[in-house]
């Protein structure tokens, strides 16, 4: 939104500026004394376009810089006066874009087509010294708006180089703040949990071994015990990762249901459509949504079979992964961190979720995600 205002305040103070140079010169020529002849009226013509012209110099910063070119040889040839005010203005807007070389040839040509312009006129025939001082001060003009172009053009190219110099110092801090976290985390939480856990399992242990029934609590603890310490690391996980790994995409996924095979699921893989390059977001969403449904279903699930289905069509993903596991419609799922997780992800993209039992038997996770972004 910021880019659009900021677009349509630069045209309005172009046609500002264009509007004001066109009545300058039009002013210009009106006053002075010109032949007359036949070409006064593409003379004014000339002197009107010549500054009208300079509403696009935002855009077509080269083009406008040959028509005011053109524009104000054209009026010398017919016989105006009128100092070149609207090529200087396109000079400083050619160079401050970056276009020096062009710049100085085109102003090169000018120098030298002027001259003979004012003189084919019947201009300037009051000596050869006249007609030097006039060239050597349309050259100091020349030079000083290209000086001015070239100035602002370093100074915006600092400014942005000190922008990205602070953004990279920011994302610097923050990976290094990150990591101080993670250690804290497990120099901490890691080791007493670690305690927590290993002394509820001891517990229920000795007393399956007594024979004496396991109190629900102590089963409460084991089991919490075992997810607490499987997301915190997970969190460790994520907050060291600082991107110096490759990321995992929809490439990696065969991995994941060669894993899932691996521990004894019946896992297998479809992908239908023709498959094309998506954003780096959504091939990495993607992968994380599949390693989670499986991870889950693996963990949680109590299923025989998996099976997952991804559609590639041409403005969306669609991920499919189903298995037989003894979810049922009559039970509610209680929503994990790994399923708020991909929801997340998901939603940030603009994509769809859509995580519940299946009718059948077994649980489903249907994902949708878009394509058509930047990554």
């Amino acid at each position: 939104m910021s880019t659009g205002r900021f677009s349509v305040q630069a045209g309005v103070r172009d046609w500002v500026i264009a509007v004001g140079v066109a009545a300058t010169l039009l002013v210009t020529g009106l006053s002075g004394q010109h032949p007359a002849t036949n070409l006064e009226l593409l003379g004014y013509a000339l002197l009107v376009a010549g500054g009208v012209a300079l509403a696009a110099r935002s855009r077509a910063p080269v083009a406008v810089l040959a028509v005011t070119g053109v524009c104000a040889v054209g009026y010398q040839a017919a016989g105006f006066d009128v100092p070149a005010v609207a090529y200087l203005f396109a000079v400083y807007t050619a160079v401050r874009a970056g276009h020096r070389t062009i710049t100085v040839a085109a102003s090169v040509t000018m120098l030298a087509f002027l001259p003979l312009a004012a003189l084919a006129s019947g201009l300037h025939d009051t000596g050869e010294a006249f007609a030097q001082a006039r060239s050597a001060l349309e050259l100091a003009w020349l030079i000083a708006a290209g000086a001015a172009g070239e100035a602002l053009r370093q100074a915006e190219r600092r400014a942005d180089e000190a922008e990205r110099t602070r953004e990279e110092t920011a994302r610097r801090r923050a990976d290094e703040e990150r990591l101080h976290i993670a250690r804290e985390l497990h120099d901490s939480l890691t080791h007493q949990i670690s305690i927590i856990k290993v002394q509820a399992e001891v517990a229920v242990h000795v007393a399956r071994k007594r024979g004496e029934q396991v109190p629900e609590a102590l089963l409460a603890i084991q089991q919490a015990g075992r997810e607490a310490t499987r997301e915190l690391r997970a969190t460790l996980q994520a907050l060291r990762d600082d991107d110096t790994t490759p990321p995992r995409g929809l490439d990696h996924v065969p991995e994941l249901v060669e894993r899932a095979r691996s521990i004894g699921l019946d896992a297998t893989l479809t992908i239908e459509g023709q498959r094309h390059d998506v954003p780096a977001a959504v091939d990495r969403t993607a992968y994380r949504i599949v390693q989670e449904s499986l991870t889950n279903i693996a963990r949680h699930a109590a299923a025989g079979t998996a099976s997952v289905r991804i559609d590639c069509r041409p403005d969306a993903l669609a991920i499919r992964i189903d298995d037989d596991g003894k979810a049922t419609p009559d039970t509610a799922p209680v929503p994990g961190v790994g399923l708020l997780g991909m929801r997340e992800r998901v939603t940030a993209l603009g994509g769809r979720l859509r995580a519940e039992p299946r009718g059948e038997g077994g649980f489903t996770v249907q994902a949708e995600l878009p394509v058509e972004l930047t990554s």
